[in-house]
């Protein structure tokens, strides 16, 4: 019986092109080969770069302040990054000194806004330095239309998600959205997170929150993250709540969303009409 030609085509090669996941790496013996271990180390070493890069607040702020945009500066109740992680608490709440400069910010700007922005560099600086202002750009062109207040941008450094409750109980607002840098994965050091909540105040739990991930160019487009957080903002102020009782049903753009492409239904539903 004549042996089989060779086929050197590997179907797993052809999967690779369409995922970041570690698939068909190969084999040396007993061990991956030495190009699949170096690529691990180096995507390792990125994840770990980004939890610890520092917040660059300063070039930031400059490029709101170029954009007409006003801020506020404040720290949480981390002093510093090792505390800051060894300390997930701390990063929830303010400091005392940032505390009292939003009360003092209240009083010389009474009577409260419907939304306010917090920026904070959460597990990835690098997430928040990369998206933050391409995304508030496509945000406020998909905003342009609706009669919201807006307080300044609230940058925080060393802060955590919690932390735009505090904020927002502070200044009065009726909604708050949070960008905040997730935690890295080895293919993704820079995934961007929103979290949006209705009615925000001290002592919420996650069950009150919506949570908007994996906002990159590699992940959910700018166009496309904006326009599910505006229907979640709409639908918040429409029935008066936020979480786990406010389901993201937005009619989503195709991958194309960037460019114009057509509305689809919520591919989680189902197509439209069916």
């Amino acid at each position: 019986m004549d042996k089989l030609p060779f086929d050197p085509h590997n179907p797993w090669l052809e999967l690779r092109r369409l995922t970041p996941a570690r698939i068909a790496l190969g084999r040396t013996g007993t061990s991956i080969p030495t190009r699949a271990q170096l690529d691990f180390q180096y995507a390792h070493a990125q994840a770990r770069d980004a939890v610890h890069l520092p917040f660059d607040h300063a070039s930031l702020s400059a490029q709101l302040v170029e954009r007409d945009r006003e801020y506020l500066l404040l720290h949480s109740a981390a002093t510093d990054r090792n505390t800051y992680l060894q300390r997930p608490d701390l990063g929830r709440k303010l400091s005392d000194a940032s505390a009292q400069a939003l009360r003092d910010y209240v009083v010389a700007h009474p009577g409260g806004v419907d939304l306010v922005i917090v920026v904070a560099d959460g597990l990835s600086a690098l997430a928040v330095h990369r998206h933050t202002l391409p995304f508030l750009a496509r945000f406020e062109e998909q905003m342009t239309g609706d009669s919201w207040t807006v307080a300044p941008v609230v940058l925080v450094e060393q802060g955590r998600v919690a932390v735009a409750d505090e904020i927002g109980e502070l200044l009065g607002a009726k909604m708050t959205v949070i960008l905040i840098g997730e935690r890295p994965g080895l293919s993704s050091p820079d995934s961007l997170g929103l979290y949006f909540t209705y009615n925000p105040k001290v002592g919420l739990t996650d069950a009150y929150r919506n949570c908007i991930s994996n906002v990159r160019l590699e992940g959910l487009s700018y166009g496309m993250a904006a326009h599910r957080l505006l229907y979640l903002m709409r639908e918040a102020c429409r029935r008066q709540l936020s979480g786990v009782n406010l389901k993201d049903e937005a009619q989503v753009q195709t991958l194309d969303s960037d460019t114009g492409g057509d509305m689809k239904g919520n591919f989680l539903l189902g197509p439209p009409n069916a």
